[in-house]
């Protein structure tokens, strides 16, 4: 596995070769082929001097998917399509795109999920939401659960929720079209087009009938604040998924207004938050009617997911 340790050492491979940067057409345009040793090695000199962070695991993910497996054979030579391909993909990384949206797809608690430019990118922090949601079904995992995921872009928490709990049904509800039909397909993907169904609506207008589960991962980015974020998040995710509202909290407010009445009796709410934003959303939510319930932390240490119900 090579890493970014390996910069440097790909440009002297081919002699003739032209340089891998934003302005070469294409990585055969010497018509030299490439072993996938020497082609990871070129990606990642290119990506770590373009000063791009995860040089290696950008590489080898795109090699990857150009070769539809997982098993690399370092001395297999790239066939001149996947050679071509792969150049595409590394110059539209080094213009900036990441690397899940250039593949079209990215993991997420062990499944597949088609993007689309109307759905975040499903990232791991978000898995705690998951956690979260499972740990206080506790013995219940084989009811038949009713699960409404707000804001389900791609669809990975209710369609992730449903892949443990094989009675359990769930609706997912999207403000873009797009999103909804984004989702639909990764259900049919995933196996649960059966069991989960997708709307188009704004939050939990409308609703009626009350859940077991509701789970949400909502933008909670203040607006002044998505112009700072890193290019990959403000040029390629939807801004409609990451604003937030003045100070990111106008998604809470709705969902204090309104979940308490959507919840069954035993049933329970999981949020993602946002850095420092805990005191706040608890606040609004327990002035709702709902009741704290703990938290959990996402891979990085951090306050992750907040779990509500019923007072």
């Amino acid at each position: 596995m090579y890493g970014p340790q390996d910069a440097g050492c790909g440009q002297e491979l081919i002699a003739g070769w032209p340089r891998l940067d934003a302005s070469a057409p294409t990585m055969f345009e010497s018509g030299a082929a490439l072993t996938v040793r020497q082609a990871r090695r070129l990606l990642v000199s290119a990506f770590a001097a373009a000063g791009l962070e995860n040089a290696g695991l950008d590489a080898r993910i795109m090699l990857e998917t150009v070769l539809a497996t997982r098993g690399l054979d370092p001395d297999a030579r790239l066939a001149p399509e996947q050679g071509m391909l792969l150049s595409r993909y590394a110059q539209r990384r080094l213009a900036g795109e990441p690397t899940w949206r250039i593949i079209g797809e990215r993991e997420f608690w062990g499944l597949t999920f088609q993007l689309s430019p109307a759905t975040l990118e499903p990232r791991p922090d978000s898995e705690t939401i998951v956690e979260a949601a499972l740990r206080q079904i506790g013995a219940r995992r084989s009811e038949a659960l009713s699960i409404l995921d707000l804001g389900t872009g791609t669809g990975c928490l209710l369609i992730a929720l449903l892949s443990e709990l094989p009675r359990a049904r769930g609706l997912g509800i999207d403000v873009s079209d797009e999103a909804c039909l984004t989702a639909a397909g990764n259900a049919a993907r995933n196996g649960a087009a059966d069991r989960a169904r997708f709307q188009q609506g704004d939050w939990s207008k409308g609703l009626a009938g009350a859940f077991d589960v509701i789970v949400s991962n909502p933008p909670y980015i203040p607006s002044a604040e998505i112009d700072t974020l890193a290019p990959e998040v403000k040029n390629h995710d939807p801004r409609l998924a990451l604003d937030g509202g003045e100070d990111g909290l106008a998604p809470y407010r709705h969902f204090a207004r309104t979940l308490p009445a959507l919840l069954k009796p035993e049933g329970f709410v999981v949020f993602e938050i946002g850095a420092g934003q805990k005191d706040d959303v608890v606040a609004l939510m327990c002035a709702g009617g709902l009741e704290f319930k703990g938290s959990r932390n996402d891979l990085g240490g951090h306050e992750r997911a907040l779990i509500f119900a019923p007072a």
